[in-house]
């Protein structure tokens, strides 16, 4: 079946299953190599060189965020086109897409790289804690033109009806990566820039093999010679820019989380902020790939005009994120010791007292989360990004900033609990939009 009659024909709750259920798998096995990295780390360097990848982590998946906005970006504009049925305008947004990622990649990458020592150590990182994040955040930088273009690919994959392509590549890519990985660091005993290297080594192998439908001109997006305009350059920002905002913010968030966590409690501070990021990469990106895995779907049916699809397509989308999230507050809050140790080898008293109390704090996040998550995602997908906009700042660092300041007497107990509030505050805004939303997209009421 090609992604023309999946999208228009099959039954929304099929479309939900045929879709999502491996987006989201996809997405999760993408994401699993930062969680074994952060394993691997742990067990075979030790507690200061987990914190270091911690305190280096954000400035990372900032390298990352200029691709995803192009990739998101695009992908919007380019469902839309499809659905219209003006497929060379499709090709072109496609083609001009990659170009502009692979040179990002390139200047993006070798600033990070030539800034990094300065970036860490305003961070207040010093001796082994700083030349560890050092090395780990240049070799990301230096193999940026190879890496982040995977992450825009993956959609454009899913938009050609490849979603189980999509779900090989990222599952195989997560395995390649924990291969190197084990090989760099369990057998040839390396330091931490072999395990980023590691990783990019097997993020660069599988965004060639993703890009081979389109070198064959088998997939239903074709290279073409790039037209450039300013009015699409213009609307694969304006689509992009949730997700990219959401990354940049929540990066810049975690910047300012850490250099207050190297005040209040040094390494072992950050690493129990560490411990709970590779919680919610265990769940996020499950929630994230459903949602973004449909984004071409609700997408194309927007464009043509197929309203009720659409409204169809989103309780699906809005009833499962409601499934997973509730479902991580019941894991989190059991299961604090055991998400401890399999980050951090033999933890003190100290790193599991402190762990389990924000543990079982961040687990309420997700009381709430699903609902701004599945908003966000509605809005962009329709080709309405400024409250997806919204939506996203405010919940990746207005509402985290604004907490911080108020919570800052409570200390270490104030940051456990800045997630849980803002995922409430946020959902609170997610729920006014929706409804304000609705009717000027002349869609049902969704929410109810």
């Amino acid at each position: 079946m090609n992604s023309t009659e999946l999208f228009s024909r099959t039954s929304p709750l099929k479309l939900f299953f045929i879709a999502s259920i491996p987006g989201a798998i996809s997405m999760f096995a993408s994401a699993l190599y930062y969680t074994i990295e952060g394993i691997f780390v742990g067990h075979y360097l030790g507690s200061t060189a987990f914190a270091a990848l911690n305190l280096a982590l954000p400035f990372v998946i900032i390298n990352f965020s200029l691709a995803d906005l192009i990739g998101v970006g695009s992908s919007v504009p380019i469902s839309i086109c499809l659905g219209k049925g003006q497929r060379h305008e499709a090709d072109n947004i496609f083609t001009c897409a990659s170009v502009m990622i692979l040179l990002a990649g390139v200047l993006i990458g070798g600033a990070l790289y030539l800034s990094a020592p300065l970036l860490i150590r305003l961070m207040g990182a010093e001796g082994d804690f700083a030349r560890h994040a050092v090395q780990y955040f240049r070799v990301y930088a230096l193999c940026s033109p190879l890496t982040t273009i995977l992450f825009a690919v993956d959609n454009y994959l899913r938009i050609c009806g490849y979603i189980r392509g999509s779900l090989f590549i990222n599952i195989f890519m997560s395995v390649l990566c924990t291969v190197f990985e084990f090989i760099f660091l369990g057998i040839f005993g390396w330091g931490i820039w072999a395990a980023a290297l590691g990783t990019c080594l097997g993020m660069a192998t599988c965004s060639v093999i993703a890009f081979v439908p389109f070198f064959r001109g088998k997939a239903l997006l074709h290279l073409r010679r790039p037209r450039f305009s300013l009015n699409m350059i213009k609307r694969i920002v304006a689509c992009g820019s949730p997700n990219f905002l959401n990354n940049i913010a929540g990066r810049l968030t975690s910047i300012i989380l850490n250099f207050i966590l190297v005040r209040m409690g040094g390494e072992t501070a950050v690493s129990v902020y560490g411990i709970l990021m590779f919680a919610e990469g265990l769940i996020q990106p499950l929630l994230y790939g459903m949602c973004d895995a449909l984004q071409p779907a609700v997408g194309y049916n927007f464009g043509a005009g197929k309203y009720s699809r659409v409204r169809a397509i989103e309780k699906c989308c809005f009833t499962s994120s409601a499934v997973i999230s509730l479902s991580a507050v019941i894991l989190i809050f059991s299961l604090p010791e055991l998400l401890t140790g399999l980050f951090v080898a033999d933890p003190g008293p100290e790193i599991i007292k402190m762990s389990c109390f924000a543990l079982r704090l961040f687990a309420f996040t997700y009381v709430t989360r699903w609902i701004s998550f599945a908003t966000q995602s509605f809005m962009l997908a329709i080709g309405n990004p400024k409250p997806a906009t919204l939506i996203s700042v405010s919940t990746a660092i207005v509402f985290p900033v604004i907490l911080i300041a108020l919570l800052f007497p409570m200390g270490l107990t104030g940051i456990w609990l800045n997630f849980s509030v803002t995922a409430l505050l946020s959902a609170l805004l997610a729920l006014i939009i929706l409804k304000r939303n609705l009717n000027k997209v002349h869609l049902p009421d969704i929410s109810s």
